[in-house]
This record gives structure tokens, C-alpha cells and sequence, in this order.
């Protein structure tokens, strides 16, 4: 017999010859198990637990929790595993859902250098790279369209998620004046409620002829035997410097291909010095009496609007505390069961955790806009006619500039101020890479 043909009979005798092994020792034990196992009693079988390593759900479209309103006859099946799972990992460059039909040169999701560990913002590196992040309970979830109907069913999408995540995700290389990390993002992020401290800047020479507005009120004379009225058209003033409590409440950051933020603030200014000069003419029994005095007053809760467009690439440290958040891919809008956003087309991100951001201090000092002043002097105006200025007996408190005090305006309520911030670095957003040793990313 030819060698080639000798070497393929032994081939299949030594398969036949394994085959013949396995079939008597599977044989052999099923006659062993059948003479030890004995039947359990129902007190033994009552003490006894046991759990499944994974399992499967199904939300129907009449349940509450399919949000029927929003996605019609549209079922859940969901696969979980009953199991934590611990990851450490990086991610140079995350990419999803470049292209296609929302056409070239974007993505869904584009993301640069992802790591995911366990630790805080403050954790060293080598905290960090030796470190895992927690998945409990993590599930694959389908979203299918007509569930019941096997001839017109469809599958809509599905979604990786979990019951909760806990660890530290972060994006870019670090917290600086450039933007790095996230480049695009389809999905759905919110950011802790904030404050910050922002200050006005002065405002000198205030005038009539700036303002087209005049001043009036009411003086005394002659003992207070008379209360006259006075306009005043001749007056310099000046507005001092001030500070507030800036507040930012919850910030929700969502859609499709974004890669800025607009957060709004607000703050109330108070503690602004009035300085200056003010003329006036009254008339008592036709006769005029000049009054002139030095000013003096206080500005209190002027309302600051804070607008802040923020890329994307500022937000570096998202901590998950437990908090449920998804990655999902659909072919329509789908508000998945417990979800906290519509998931749109395409692939989507959710970290419903809010990202504190740290306190948000403006560089910059905030101008006071005219309309605000006008508010300002008719404050003014409303505090001398309530409160007359006392020219004594002969007028000469009125004559000879003296104090000419006009009390505490108060802005509640009137014109706010305006103030535009681009890009700030966000104090809450440094972190150490998830690298042993010196190295930015491994």
C-alpha cells in the first residue's frame, strides 16, 4: 500500500478508535450516574437556590415601560447577564456611524483617546491603570417594530447597556486651553448644577446727553414750608464696580452630530457705588433756586444673563456613579425602556450621571448696558421724589454742593446685563491618564 494511502486508513482508525473510546465512557457514566443519584426530598429541594447566569425579558407594546406614545407597536427583548464584570480599557480612536446617509467627513460619535477605569477625577495614574470600572448586570437589548405579527416584524435597533456603571470615563489627553477628546457626539450628557463669582465694570460719566433721560424729584425750602419739584438735565455720574454669585442649574447636552454646548447662567450684582455731580433748577413763588449736590447711592441686584458656548472638546471626566447610561444604534427615533432621551438615528451616547463641571469664574468682567442705567436713573428719580432733598431754611443746603444722597437703588426685576463667554476651561475636568508611568495613553 502506498505510503499517502496507508496514512489516511490510519487517520480514520485512530478517529474511529476515539469515537469507540468516547461512546464507552459516556456509556460507562451514565451507568454510574443512574446507580448513585437518588431523588430529593421536598424539604431538600425547598432549602435548595440556584440563579441563572443570564436571562431574557420581553416589554410588550402595551406595557407602560415600551413608551408606546412615543414609539408605537414597538416590543423589547432584552439578554442580561446576572453577573458584574470588571473592565480597564483605552480607546484611541472611537468612531461610529461615519458617513452613510448623512453624507462624508462626520460621524455619530468620534471621540479621541476614551479610557475607561475605576477611580475619581483626583485618582493618581497608577490608581487608575490599576483600577476597573464595574458593570453590573450588563444586557444586549432589540427594539422590534410589529412583535407580534411574524410576517411584518422588524428589528429597529438595539442597545448595549446595564443596570449601572460605575468608574471614570474620560476623553482627550487633558484638561488645557485646546480642545481635545470629544470631536462629535450623537447622544445625551447633563451637567451638575454650578456657581462662579462674576464682577461688572464701572461705568463713568453717565450724562444726559448719553442717556436721553433726565432726572427728577422734589426738594424742601424755607423750612420745609414748601416741596417743590426740580428736573435735573445737568448731572455726571458715575457707577462703580461690582460683585455677585454667578448660578448655573442643571445643563441638558443633546443631539445629533454636536460638538458645542450652549450653557446658560445667571447672576445678581449688587454693591455698585454712585458717584458724581448733579444741577438742578426748582421755582418757589416763581422765583429759582439752583440746587446742586455731590451724589452718593448704591446699586443693588442687577440680574446678569450669562451665555456660554462651549465645545465639546472642554467636557474630559464624566464619573459614573451607578447611574445607567447606553450606547445604542437605530434605524428610527427610539425612547428606549428607562431612558432618559430619544435616541435618534444612527448611534447614540447616553450618560444620564451628571459631569460636575467645578465652579465657573469668568476671566472677564461684565459691561453694564445703557439700558441699564436708564433703569438705574429712574430708580433714582422714584428715591428723590419719595424722599425730598432738605435745602434748610434759605436754601443754601441747595446753593453750596453738598451730600445729595439718593439711597439704594434697586434693580430687581429691571433691564438685565449681558455677558458672552467662549470656550472656559472647566475647573472639574482635570484628571490623570490611565497609563502606568509618565505616558499621556496607552
Amino acid at each position: 500500500m502506498p505510503p499517502r494511502i496507508w496514512r489516511s486508513a490510519m487517520r480514520q482508525f485512530t478517529s474511529l478508535h476515539v469515537a469507540i473510546l468516547a461512546l464507552g465512557s459516556l456509556c460507562f457514566s451514565s451507568a454510574h450516574a443512574a446507580s448513585t443519584l437518588v431523588p430529593m426530598t421536598d424539604a431538600e429541594l425547598s432549602a435548595t437556590r440556584g440563579q441563572a447566569l443570564m436571562g431574557m425579558s420581553y416589554i410588550a407594546p402595551t406595557d407602560s415601560a415600551s413608551n408606546s406614545s412615543s414609539n408605537g407597536n414597538m416590543g423589547f427583548y432584552r439578554l442580561a447577564l446576572d453577573a458584574q464584570l470588571e473592565i480597564n480599557a483605552n480607546i484611541k480612536k472611537l468612531q461610529l456611524g461615519c458617513g452613510g446617509v448623512n453624507g462624508a467627513g462626520a460621524c455619530d460619535i468620534d471621540i479621541d483617546y476614551l479610557s475607561l477605569s475605576g477611580g475619581t477625577v483626583d485618582s493618581t495614574s497608577t490608581e487608575r491603570a490599576s483600577s476597573s470600572a464595574i458593570i453590573t448586570n450588563p444586557f444586549l437589548e432589540f427594539a422590534v417594530k410589529n412583535p407580534d405579527s411574524a410576517s411584518t416584524r422588524e428589528i429597529q435597533g438595539f442597545r448595549l447597556s446595564a443596570k449601572s456603571l460605575s468608574g471614570l470615563l474620560t476623553f482627550g489627553l487633558e484638561n488645557g486651553d485646546a480642545a481635545s477628546g470629544i470631536n462629535s457626539l450623537s447622544g445625551y450628557m447633563v451637567t451638575k448644577p454650578t456657581g462662579g463669582t462674576v464682577t461688572t465694570n464701572p461705568y463713568y460719566g453717565i450724562t444726559q446727553d448719553e442717556t436721553n433721560t433726565a432726572i427728577t424729584g422734589r426738594a424742601t425750602v424755607l423750612g420745609n414750608l414748601y416741596t417743590v419739584p426740580f428736573t435735573s438735565t445737568g448731572y455726571n455720574l458715575n457707577l462703580g464696580a461690582g460683585s455677585g454669585t454667578l448660578s448655573m442649574g442643571q445643563q441638558i447636552i443633546t443631539g445629533k452630530r454636536i460638538n458645542t454646548a450652549n450653557l446658560n447662567a445667571t447672576a445678581r450684582v449688587g454693591g455698585l457705588a454712585i458717584t458724581g455731580t448733579l444741577d438742578a433748577t426748582a421755582s418757589v413763588l416763581g422765583l429759582p433756586i439752583p440746587i446742586s449736590g455731590n451724589v452718593t447711592g448704591t446699586v443693588n441686584n442687577l440680574d446678569v444673563n450669562v451665555a456660554i458656548k462651549q465645545s465639546l472638546g472642554y467636557f474630559h471626566a464624566a464619573q459614573l456613579n451607578g447611574s445607567a447610561g447606553y450606547l445604542s444604534v437605530q434605524g428610527v427615533n427610539i425612547l428606549w425602556p428607562e431612558a432618559a432621551s430619544t435616541a435618534q438615528t444612527g448611534w447614540w451616547l447616553e450618560l444620564t450621571n451628571p459631569i460636575d463641571i467645578g465652579q465657573i469664574t469668568p476671566a472677564g468682567s461684565v459691561d453694564i448696558a445703557l439700558s441699564t442705567i436708564v433703569d438705574a436713573l429712574g430708580q433714582v428719580s422714584a428715591y428723590l421724589d419719595k424722599n425730598p432733598v432738605d435745602c434748610g431754611l434759605l436754601a443754601s443746603s441747595c446753593l453750596i454742593a453738598g451730600n445729595l444722597p439718593v439711597g439704594t437703588v434697586d434693580l430687581t426685576g429691571k433691564t438685565p446685563a449681558s455677558m458672552a463667554l467662549t470656550n472656559v476651561v472647566l475647573q472639574k475636568q482635570s484628571f490623570s491618564s490611565n497609563c502606568y508611568g509618565s505616558l499621556k495613553f496607552c
